[in-house]
C-alpha cells in the first residue's frame, strides 16, 4: 500500500506538470488526438465488463463454483472502471473541462451523441457494480440472509449494461466516417473477445494470490472454468486477429493503409511494428499452451499464459487499435505518436489508484466472508480482542 500511495504521488506530480503546460506535455498533437490515456480507458472499460463473466454463471445458472470469486469480480469492475473514467479525466486537459458534459450546466446531448451514451453506461455500472456487493456484504455484516428480490433485478440489469458498456465503446470509435480503420462491424465482437480475454485472465491471477496468501477458499474448480473462459475466447481473438491480417493486406484499400503501417510500416514509419507483433506473438503462443489441457491444469503455467494474454490485450487495445486509426491522417500524410514520460507516470499513478482501490474492497470482502467483520461480536473474541489490547 505505501508503495501503490508513492506511486499515486508520482502520478499527480506528473499531471501537475500536464495541467502546467498544458496537453503540449504528452506526446498527442492534432493529428494523433487519442493516444496512450484513451488506448488505457479503451482497454480498462474491457476489463471492467468482463465481471459478468462470474456474475452470468453465478445468478442465473447457479453455479457455485463462481459464486466464491464473484465479489472479487465486483471488486475488479469498480477498480477498472474508476481508472478508466480517470483517464478520461486526465485526456480532457483538465477537469474543468468536464462541465461541458454535466446535465442542465452543460450540453450533454443526449441521446444523439455517443459520448453521452459512453458517459451513461460507465457511471451507471460504476453504481451496480458499487451498490450489489455493497448490500451483498453489509447483509452477511449483519448476520442475516440478503433478499433476492432487492438485489437479483440488478443484478440482472448489470449483465445487460456490462455487454453495452463495451459495445457502446466500440461504437463509439465505428461511428467516426473520418477513421476508415475503425469501420467495421467487427470492432464490436472484436472488442468483447478481447475483454472476456483479459478481464478473466487478470481475475485468475488475483483469485490465485488470495488462495496463496490468505483463508479465502477458491477451489480448483472455479479457476480451471475461469481459464476455460480465457482459453476460448483467447481463440476466437487469434480467429480474429488472422481474419483482420488477410483481409487488410490480400486486397489494399483506402481501409487497410492504417493496417499497413501497423503491421508492416508505411513509407518508412513502422514505429508500432514491434509492439503489434509482440502482442500478436504473446497472443497466438499463451493461446496454444492454454489449449493443452494438462498445461491449463498447471498453476504456474496458468499464471504465465494469464499474464501473457493480459499483456497481449492491453498491447493489442492501445498500439493495435486506438493509435492507427489516426495513421496516416485523411490527407494521407503520416504524423507518429509516441507518449512522453508525464503520460507514462500519470499512467502509473492511475493504474496504482486503482490497485489500492481493489486491495481496499478486497480486504473488506474476505474478511466479511471469512467472519472475522461482523456485528456480532463472540463473547470469547470480544475477551480474546480485550486481553491482546
Amino acid at each position: 500500500m505505501a508503495l501503490l500511495t508513492a506511486l499515486m504521488c508520482a502520478g499527480a506530480f506528473a499531471y501537475s506538470v500536464q495541467l502546467d503546460r498544458g496537453l503540449a506535455a504528452t506526446g498527442m498533437h492534432d493529428h494523433v488526438s487519442w493516444g496512450f490515456y484513451i488506448s488505457n480507458f479503451a482497454f480498462l472499460v474491457g476489463v471492467a465488463a468482463a465481471a459478468v463473466i462470474l456474475v452470468m454463471p453465478t445468478y442465473i445458472l447457479h453455479d457455485v463454483d463462481f459464486k466464491q470469486a464473484v465479489l472479487i469480480g465486483e471488486a475488479v469492475a469498480v477498480s477498472a472502471v474508476l481508472m478508466a473514467i480517470a483517464f478520461v479525466v486526465v485526456d480532457v486537459g483538465g477537469p474543468a473541462r468536464l462541465w461541458h458534459a454535466l446535465p442542465v450546466i452543460g450540453l450533454l446531448n443526449f441521446p444523439r451523441s455517443l459520448l453521452a451514451w459512453d458517459i451513461l453506461v460507465l457511471n451507471g455500472y460504476l453504481a451496480l457494480n458499487f451498490a450489489i456487493p455493497l448490500y451483498l456484504l453489509y447483509s452477511r455484516y449483519c448476520g442475516r440472509t440478503p433478499d433476492k428480490k432487492k438485489y437479483v433485478p440488478f443484478v440482472l440489469l448489470s449483465i445487460a449494461w456490462a455487454v453495452s458498456l463495451h459495445l457502446v465503446t466500440a461504437f463509439l470509435f465505428a461511428g467516426l466516417p473520418a477513421r476508415p480503420y475503425w469501420n467495421s462491424s467487427l470492432l464490436g465482437p472484436r472488442f468483447l473477445a478481447t475483454a472476456f480475454t483479459a478481464g478473466p485472465a487478470l481475475i485468475i491471477l488475483i483469485l490465485l494470490g488470495i488462495r496463496r496468501f490468505t483463508e479465502f477458499p477458491v477451489s480448483e474448480n472455479t479457476i480451471q472454468k475461469l481459464a476455460m473462459v480465457v482459453t476460448v475466447a483467447a481463440q476466437v481473438c487469434c480467429v480474429m486477429t488472422t481474419s483482420e491480417i488477410f483481409t487488410e493486406t490480400y486486397r489494399t484499400t483506402h481501409h487497410s493503409h492504417s493496417a499497413k503501417y501497423l503491421f508492416f510500416g508505411l513509407h518508412g514509419y513502422n514505429r508500432l511494428v514491434p509492439w503489434i507483433w509482440t502482442s500478436i506473438g504473446l497472443l497466438f503462443a499463451a493461446t496454444a499452451t492454454l489449449s493443452i489441457h494438462r498445461l491449463r491444469r498447471h498453476p504456474a503455467m496458468l499464471a504465465a499464459c494469464c499474464l501473457a494474454l493480459f499483456g497481449a490485450v492491453e498491447i493489442e487495445k492501445g498500439m493495435g487499435t486506438i493509435i492507427p486509426g489516426f495513421i496516416p491522417e485523411p490527407w494521407g500524410k503520416i504524423h507518429e505518436y509516441a507518449p512522453t514520460w508525464v503520460e507514462f507516470v500519470v499512467g502509473a499513478g492511475i493504474a496504482a489508484m486503482g490497485a489500492f482501490v481493489f486491495t481496499v474492497l478486497a480486504k473488506v470482502a474476505i474478511a466479511v466472508e471469512l467472519g472475522y467483520m461482523s456485528q456480532r461480536v463472540e463473547p470469547e473474541a470480544a475477551l480474546s480482542t480485550i486481553d491482546a489490547r
